[in-house]
């Protein structure tokens, strides 16, 4: 597998032990071999690469990510700039910058965006990493919109519903509870996203990998706690916290919805029967 197929060490753990070998570059790939492309998307110059040394492909990118490739290469026809909304450095950025290239300006935040320049302000669009705070991007927009009145959009939003679905759940409660856990890895940006939405709304937040990083201190005088967790962690890390609360003493669990999601994908094509 090329890169982590998801941001989160315990689906990647229990992957490898199940034979998977996670590589960083296709040249570290065996001749001949399977490699799996991570749900973050890749450009198209690793897809050549892959075919020009006979790999066997499974392109597991998520299709909310495809999206936003095919937006890309929709804009680039149009002989327009992106501005490119996400994080210097993240996987699926790579590989959107990679789709084009030479028209996408990267813009990480809002003082980036009061000072990116486009060589031509009628033709400007932007596009948005699938795993960002949906408010902090909204503002971004809103700053390169001020600046190019003719900015255009994707058709619909980039943000993950996954992720905006999650950042909204958050939002409700953190006016509820004393404190707020994330569960995700380093590495998953929108279990930081998380953190960051819980902390605008003026609550304790704090961000763990799993139970065994709990740290008691956080819970003093604490009465009611929010547990969530990242799109890519496990289920059973959400239960092995409730049940690391529920050792220190009684605990009334409630499980709070606040969207019930529905869409689903088909597996990737190289995996369906004929």
């Amino acid at each position: 597998m090329r890169k982590q197929i998801v941001h989160n060490e315990h689906v990647v753990a229990e992957l490898e032990q199940r034979g998977a070998v996670f590589v960083e570059e296709l040249n570290q790939v065996p001749g001949g071999a399977t490699v799996v492309f991570s749900a973050h998307g890749v450009s198209p110059a690793v897809r050549q690469d892959a075919s020009a040394r006979g790999l066997d492909v499974i392109d597991a990118t998520c299709p909310l990510v495809s999206k936003v490739h095919v937006e890309a290469r929709r804009f680039v026809a149009e002989e327009r700039t992106i501005f490119l909304i996400g994080h210097e450095g993240h996987e699926e950025v790579e590989g959107t910058r990679g789709v084009a290239l030479d028209s996408i300006l990267l813009v990480e935040d809002l003082e980036q965006a009061a000072s990116v320049e486009a060589p031509d302000a009628g033709r400007v669009a932007y596009l948005t990493q699938t795993t960002l705070a949906v408010d902090e991007t909204d503002q971004i927009v809103g700053r390169l919109r001020e600046r190019y009145p003719a900015l255009r959009g994707p058709a619909s939003g980039d943000i993950c519903y996954a992720t905006s679905n999650r950042q909204h759940a958050v939002r409700a409660v953190a006016h509820e509870v004393d404190v707020v856990l994330v569960a995700g890895s380093g590495s998953s940006s929108n279990s930081k996203r998380l953190v960051e939405v819980a902390e605008r709304e003026a609550a304790r937040a704090y961000f763990l990998g799993d139970a065994t990083d709990l740290d008691v201190a956080w819970l003093k005088d604490a009465a009611t706690v929010a547990i969530t967790a990242g799109a890519s962690a496990p289920e059973r890390i959400v239960v092995s916290l409730v049940a690391a609360l529920a050792a220190l003493g009684p605990v009334e669990v409630e499980e709070r919805t606040q969207t019930t999601e529905s869409l689903r994908f088909r597996l990737p094509k190289e995996l369906v029967a004929p």
